[in-house]
C-alpha cells in the first residue's frame, strides 16, 4: 500500500515513495494509476491529495502531493519558479568520460507516426540544465547523481543520452529495455515554504538498484 510509503506528511503536503511502474496519471488505455490509491492517502482529511508534479511511470521515488487547493497552488509555484531541489540517482549503460559536470541542453518535443513522441535536444527547445556527478562504477556501468535545475519532461533521460552519450539502464525509449526495469530514482526532494519549514524527503534506493550491483550510493 502507498500509505506505507509516506516519506513526509503535514497539514499541507505529503511526499510518497512512488513505486516504479505506477503512472501518476490514469493511462489512456486504462489500468491502475496513482488515482486508484488516493483514498488510502487522506490521513483524516476528506479531500483526496493531488500530485503537484509528475514522475515518469517507470521512475521511482519522491513524489509531492498537496492536501488542499491553496497549498497546491503555492507548491506548484515553487516548482514553476525552479525553487525546488531535486536529486536523482540513475545507473547508466556506460561510464562517462568525466566525473562531474553540467549539461545545458534545451529540450523540444518531436513526434512521428512510426515512433510516437519523444524529447530531444534542440536550440529551439525550452531551457534545461542538469548538474551531474559519478558516485560509483561497476561492471562497465556508472551510478550517477543528477540534480536538475529545471523540470522538463524526460530531462534526465535525454540529458544522459544526448549530454553524456550514455542512456539510463532500462530506458526503453532512449536506450533499450531491461528486465530489471529503468534504473532512475527520485532520491531526494526539498521544497521551500514561506513561513514554514521546508518539505524534505529522502527515498531509499530501491531493490532493483541493489540487484544491479548498486545498492548504495
Amino acid at each position: 500500500m502507498l500509505a506505507d510509503k509516506v516519506l513526509f506528511l503535514d497539514g499541507e503536503a505529503m511526499v510518497i515513495d512512488k513505486p516504479a511502474g505506477l503512472p501518476v496519471d490514469p493511462p489512456r488505455r486504462g489500468g491502475i494509476s496513482l488515482k486508484n490509491h488516493l483514498d488510502s492517502l487522506t490521513f483524516g482529511f476528506q479531500r483526496w491529495p493531488m500530485a503537484v508534479h509528475r514522475l515518469d511511470q517507470d521512475t521511482s521515488g519522491c513524489l509531492l502531493l498537496s492536501r488542499n487547493p491553496k497549498a497546491h497552488a503555492r507548491l506548484q509555484q515553487a516548482f514553476e519558479a525552479n525553487r525546488v531541489e531535486k536529486r536523482y540517482l540513475a545507473v547508466l549503460e556506460g561510464v562517462p568520460d568525466a566525473t562531474e559536470g553540467v549539461i545545458d541542453l534545451p529540450l523540444a518535443k518531436v513526434s512521428s507516426r512510426e515512433e510516437g513522441w519523444r524529447m530531444t535536444g534542440s536550440p529551439d527547445g525550452k531551457a534545461a540544465r542538469t548538474a551531474w556527478r559519478v558516485l560509483r562504477t561497476a561492471g562497465g556501468r556508472a551510478l550517477v547523481e543528477f540534480r536538475p535545475a529545471t523540470g522538463r519532461t524526460h530531462q534526465i533521460r535525454v540529458h544522459a543520452l544526448e549530454g553524456l552519450g550514455i542512456p539510463v539502464v532500462g530506458d526503453a525509449v532512449y536506450g533499450r529495455a531491461d528486465k530489471a526495469g529503468m534504473l532512475l530514482h527520485a532520491a531526494e526532494l526539498v521544497v521551500p515554504r514561506d513561513g514554514r519549514p521546508a518539505i524534505h524527503a529522502v527515498a531509499p534506493i530501491p531493490e532493483r538498484f541493489a540487484a544491479a550491483g548498486f545498492g548504495h550510493e
